[in-house]
């Protein structure tokens, strides 16, 4: 720890202001439970540049960053254990579940974690005297009692595993939702930093075949080099995309149609290329956009499955560190972050992260 007992972090105050650069002090280790980390890299997450342009909003001031790992340095009073139980120590190397939860509560009790009364949401809480050292851009992070932290294993990249605790284990969790893949055709809408990830992930769980869109081509290629079979160009047309479901499907349709891009025009495809009794999953839409029209006897005669994801649960988390330490030899997970930024060019990683459409931008202190 710094000996003046202070952390370097930056602030967000209001979309449209550049990030402030702040010594926040250290937080006291008063309640059982509470762990310091000192940041060793965090990568800027599609919403975290939602916050930043205001097309979401957020308690101000924050410290933005959510994808984040570290080292610990210290600990509150009393055991604290990783999620597979083992007790945490100073010098472990970690990664922590996006929010911290009651585990008491009425959604906690539902396995509804991330939806918990109570909950503390990483990158996401306004600065406060109780919990100064919220977010990964800042040198530290303190926290809080109920976090999952899950160990990263030794040859796992910084660069790898700092997704783990947002993108990967919202794939997980997508995928989970929908009930496995195992033999199934899948649909992934959108092939940016989530729907890679699922391309990746899916053949990974067993998917017979994995059709990857987007307007993009060039995030195409990227997705079939991550395990997408078929691609598919659906910008302002999705005949190609009929085309490949049917050639692939006999015409009877995907098994699962995960929509990761927040497009509602996206949605509306996926819900018509899915086979009767097909699932629909979607966790794109994490921001204000008008509704999608969604018919209701089509749902009741077709026997759809429509379900939607918001963040996840601590085993989603698990799940996603042992897929990336798993493949980490076949998907090459680093190549996705475009460039590194120092802390003190925190603004600067995010403006390049908007002008150049990089799926991450790594920041270390």
């Amino acid at each position: 720890m710094p000996a003046n007992g202070h952390a370097l972090a930056a602030v967000f105050t209001a979309p449209g202001q550049p990030l402030e650069l702040r010594r926040l002090p250290l937080p006291r280790l008063d309640r059982p439970g509470e762990v310091l980390v000192r940041v060793t890299c965090c990568t800027i997450c599609g919403s975290d540049l939602h916050t930043y342009t205001g097309r979401r909003t957020t308690p101000t001031p924050t410290i933005l960053g959510h994808e984040i790992i570290g080292e610990v340095v210290d600990l509150g009073p009393g055991e604290r254990s990783t999620l597979d139980g083992r007790p945490v120590r100073v010098g472990d190397r970690i990664t922590w579940s996006i929010a911290a939860s009651c585990g008491e509560c009425f959604f906690c009790s539902r396995d509804l974690p991330q939806k918990c009364e109570r909950l503390f949401k990483y990158g996401h809480e306004a600065l406060g005297d109780a919990h100064p050292l919220s977010g990964g851009l800042a040198e530290y992070c303190c926290l809080a009692p109920g976090t999952a932290i899950v160990p990263l294993p030794d040859g796992l990249d910084d660069h790898v595993a700092a997704p783990a605790s947002c993108a990967t284990a919202t794939v997980a969790a997508v995928i989970r939702v929908a009930g496995g893949c195992r033999d199934d055709v899948v649909l992934v809408q959108g092939a940016g930093m989530l729907g890679v990830t699922a391309c990746a992930m899916a053949r990974w769980l067993g998917a017979r075949e994995v059709i990857a869109c987007d307007v993009d081509e060039r995030r195409l290629a990227t997705a079939t080099e991550f395990g997408a079979t078929r691609t598919a160009v659906v910008e302002g047309d999705v005949g190609e995309l009929a085309r490949v479901v049917d050639e692939i499907t006999g015409g009877r349709g995907v098994d699962v149609a995960l929509e990761l891009s927040g497009s509602g025009a996206a949605i509306e495809t996926g819900l018509r290329h899915l086979r009767i009794g097909g699932r629909a999953v979607w966790a794109g839409a994490v921001f204000p956009a008008p509704p999608i029209p969604v018919t209701a006897e089509d749902v009741v005669r077709r026997l759809l499955t429509i379900r939607g994801v918001h963040n996840y649960t601590p085993r989603d988390l698990a799940i996603a560190v042992e897929f990336l330490h798993r493949t980490r030899e076949t998907r090459r997970f680093e190549t996705l972050v475009g460039k590194t930024f120092p802390l003190a060019e925190a603004d600067a990683a995010f403006r390049h992260a908007l002008e150049r459409g990089e799926r991450r931008v790594a920041v270390v202190p």
